[in-house]
């Protein structure tokens, strides 16, 4: 799925990606609002990843979409 699109559904795949990375919480949703960078990092801080293996994670989220 395309970045843009991501961005203009945001409010629609928080549930999604809440139910996939449980530990992100409400707060870091709303500041992440679309933006990938921000949302790996967190991935990366919430879960203990590497920034390649957070990526990978993403990459396959959007994948399913």
């Amino acid at each position: 799925m395309n970045h843009d699109i991501i961005q203009g559904k945001w409010k629609q795949l928080t549930g999604r990606i809440k139910s996939q990375w449980g530990k992100l919480t409400d707060d870091d949703l709303d500041v992440a609002d679309g933006h990938r960078d921000y949302l790996i990092g967190k991935l990366q801080e919430r879960y203990g990843l590497s920034k390649d293996s957070a990526e990978n994670q993403l990459k396959q989220f959007e994948a399913k979409l």
